[in-house]
């Protein structure tokens, strides 16, 4: 009863990593539940001599009953699963996804993280107590527990406290320790020397490590794949008090939910005074299609200190007026320094923080709470007229700005209809700005449309119609640069709200927009989000040419909409087609479907219940003091457990995309090939042998050497055959029923050599098959040894 508890404590201790991830303590109460319920559930049924198989599935249902009864209202008696309560579920978990994708750590612990924890560290406690008491390798558990550790270790934006990694150190050697002295009972009660555990029960704690490693790996690839530190726009864990500060993810989704959480305070803006600019944070310029736009692979650029001159902004002269305005962090914690318009210099802004021209951002290698500081900027905008002469320039701007790949071809034409009758790019820009209308259908909604395209971006524009700023931001730059206009997607804080002396950013006002270029003048802002909330902003170039062009003067409410003559050119476009009347896209073979995700779960799953039940059954066939009642291990289910597991890791690496599958797929066959090709020769020889052809001796002989050389031990071909037989005995360790195999195969080889009248018959093929299960019991064959056989490798010399 011991090892139970224990290995249940060694799990709370190592789940109290979360406090990193998740905020307060009231999720570890969840945890503690889970764990003693299946901690109990094991004790109970192994007391009653239950097969491990069985304890485990009941674990598991009892975890399933758990969740249930907890965290829906759908069950039958409210804690059987029923098709509804499975559904609403489903529907809790993937609220709890999208809260890991938009959250910043430490998250609030809301119902759907509390579910998803629950469910986590419940799979690892039946992990952990089925490898410490069931298998009695609780040595292995070590690389499960560091999984759970490597999670928040991974999400975390500063460092986890030092007493959990005490805690769950303490735990974990108090488990090994309890084991040790459970071993040393057994070993001064053991009957006689010799007639404990076989040699070859060796092989069932390296199968269970070796499980463990692949069922770590598989945990840690399902669970970090998902994780994410960012938030965008204003997504924060909940609360007024945010221990570690928010911060913006750098990149933009097609698709998706916006959950903005609480209210935060972020900035506190002195010296705009009624202007109303957009906070710029940083700036995407790379279009990933079907997903969004993000910030190039590799290193940040280089940049130049921030704390000292600053170059030109494009479309800067540096004669204009200059504006000092005072930032104030209040809970900002990220990479990113935000500013307004085209920055000159910057004040109070600590070693470290660098600034690039072409970006226009600030930034630095590690997330800070930056100090208030002073931005010398300027807020200069352009006029309508100076854009529509502007010489676009660009050839001044680096290729990636105008490169976009894979644009469905129905966005293209779309833009070239908007922009038909334009003859500058500002009036392009200004057409399909005002596109993105309630005149034209459009809404803003903090969720998209459900999917009717495969095709996300086409899907927005011409059927949905329906998301918050990521959305518009990312369809109006993809628009833009399929007709040849550069642009980028900017991502900060609308205009805020004024408080006393000052305007106060929060983290609901997090936003994205366009820029777009227009040589000598710079970078030029569209915001096509159809805000009517008061936050939104519309320059003096984009208002009507009867409207004041003061940008303070009742912007509060306006939203983009088209003038007379502009809906009337909008109402004559011509007729979008229809799902009906098209034919819709098929999903690329590519795209992993919807169902690979769950799949991946329960694949894996299934695969370490088999390899589980495998090692666990082996272990009490062979180490059994009486002759085990239990059926030996079928051939097939080892192999099966691995294949599913394999499975598993590649769906789960197709949902990534499908250059990863491919990778994995490639990766698995050159690191596959030399045991394949191994397992080829061996059953050729074996046929040979089975079937008493006159090469049998001989394909006996090789076969044997092999089998020696994967296990690290290489016999000279030039030996006689009874000297090698003595070399395999000894180094081997034999037992006697090994021995007389051996002898046997050694007086039919000897025979066949040297006798004309000499060849195998019906004992010899037997003979060789004890031979082999003797050697995998004395000697069993290390990973190692199947995937990279010695016995390829090494100079081969035909037998004599």
């Amino acid at each position: 009863m011991l090892t139970p508890a224990v290995a249940g404590l060694a799990t709370v201790a190592a789940a109290t990593s979360l406090t990193g991830v998740i905020q307060g303590w009231s999720w570890l109460a969840y945890l503690i539940v889970a764990t003693v319920l299946v901690g109990c559930t094991g004790l109970a049924l192994r007391s009653l001599r239950v097969p491990p198989l069985v304890v485990g599935m009941a674990q598991l249902l009892v975890l399933l009953f758990l969740v249930i009864g907890v965290f829906t209202r759908s069950g039958i008696l409210a804690v059987i699963p029923g098709p509804a309560a499975l559904s609403e579920l489903n529907d809790v978990l993937v609220a709890a996804f999208d809260e890991i994708r938009t959250g910043l750590p430490p998250v609030e612990p809301s119902t759907p993280i509390l579910c998803l924890v629950t469910i986590a560290i419940g799979l690892v406690a039946i992990l952990v107590d089925t490898l410490a008491v069931a298998a009695a390798a609780p040595a292995a558990t070590g690389l499960i527990l560091l999984c759970v550790y490597a999670v928040p270790s991974a999400l975390a934006g500063e460092l986890l406290p030092w007493w959990t990694f005490a805690v769950g150190a303490a735990a974990f050697a108090g488990l090994l320790a309890v084991d040790g002295s459970h071993r040393h009972r057994r070993w001064r009660n053991r009957s006689s020397p010799g007639l404990g555990a076989s040699p070859g029960s060796a092989s069932a704690p390296v199968t269970v490590v070796a499980l463990s490693l692949v069922v770590g790996l598989v945990a840690g690839s399902t669970v970090t794949a998902i994780g994410t530190e960012g938030s965008l726009p204003g997504s924060t864990p909940g609360g007024s008090r945010v221990p570690g500060g928010l911060g913006v993810n750098p990149f933009t989704s097609l698709r998706g939910m916006l959950d903005q959480g609480s209210n935060v305070e972020l900035f506190r803006v002195r010296g705009l005074g009624d202007d109303r600019r957009l906070l710029r944070a940083f700036t995407l310029d790379t279009y990933r299609p079907n997903e969004g736009w993000g910030l190039p692979e590799g290193p940040m650029p280089a940049g130049v200190p921030a704390n000292g001159p600053l170059p030109a902004a494009p479309g800067d002269d540096g004669y204009g007026e200059s504006r000092e305005i005072r930032i104030e962090p209040v809970n900002w914690y990220d990479l990113w320094l935000p500013v307004y318009g085209a920055p000159r210099g910057l004040r109070n802004v600590s070693e470290g923080w660098f600034y690039d021209r072409t970006s226009g951002t600030v930034f630095r290698e590690r997330r800070q709470r930056p100090a208030p500081y002073f931005e010398i900027a300027s807020l200069r905008e352009p006029t309508k007229a100076e854009l529509r002469i502007a010489d676009p320039q660009t050839e001044q701007l680096p290729p990636v700005y105008t490169t976009v790949d894979d644009v469905d071809p129905r966005v293209h034409q779309l833009a070239q209809r908007l922009t038909a009758n334009a003859t500058n790019n500002f009036d392009r820009a200004e057409a399909i700005w005002q596109y993105f209308s309630p005149a034209n259908g459009f809404e803003y909604d903090t969720e998209t449309a459900p999917a009717n395209d495969p095709d996300a971006l086409a899907d927005f524009l011409l059927n949905g119609k329906r998301g918050f700023c990521e959305q518009y931001a990312s369809a109006m730059a993809v628009m833009l640069r399929s007709i040849g206009i550069p642009s980028r997607v900017a991502v900060g804080f609308t205009t805020g709200y004024p408080t006393g002396a000052y305007r106060s950013i929060t983290s609901q006002d997090a936003h994205a927009w366009v820029e777009v270029y227009f040589g000598d003048q710079g970078w030029v802002s569209f915001d096509p989000t159809p805000l009517s909330d008061g936050r939104g902003y519309i320059p003096p170039y984009l208002q009507p040419d009867d409207v004041s062009g003061d940008p303070s003067s009742g912007a509060d409410d306006e939203v983009p909409t088209a003038s007379s003559s502009e809906s009337s050119s909008a109402a004559a476009l011509p007729e979008e087609p229809t799902q009906g009347n098209t034919a819709q896209p098929q999903r690329p073979i590519y795209a992993a479907p919807s169902w690979a995700g769950w799949s991946a779960l329960v694949t894996a799953l299934l695969g370490v219940a088999l390899l589980a039940a495998a090692a666990v059954l082996g272990r009490r066939v062979i180490t059994g003091r009486h002759r085990s009642t239990v059926p030996p291990v079928p051939r097939w289910v080892r192999p099966l457990g691995g294949g599913l597991l394999a499975l598993a890791l590649l769906l789960l690496a197709w949902q990534l995309h499908w250059t990863v599958a491919l990778a994995l797929l490639v990766t698995a066959a050159v690191g596959l090939g030399p045991a394949a090709v191994r397992e080829l020769v061996r059953r050729r020889r074996l046929r040979v042998i089975a079937a008493r052809e006159p090469a049998a001796a001989n394909a006996a002989w090789d076969e044997l050497l092999d089998e020696c050389a994967d296990r690290g031990i290489t016999i000279p071909r030039s030996d006689t055959v009874r000297l090698a037989a003595q070399k395999v005995a000894q180094r081997h360790h034999l037992d006697e029923r090994g021995k007389n195999d051996l002898r046997t195969v050694v007086t039919v080889v000897e025979r066949s050599w040297y006798s004309p009248a000499g060849g195998p018959d019906a004992e010899f093929a037997r003979a060789f098959t004890g031979l082999r299960g003797a050697l995998r019991r004395s000697a069993p064959l290390s990973w190692r040894g199947r995937l990279l056989p010695r016995s390829l490798f090494r100079r081969r010399t035909p037998a004599t």
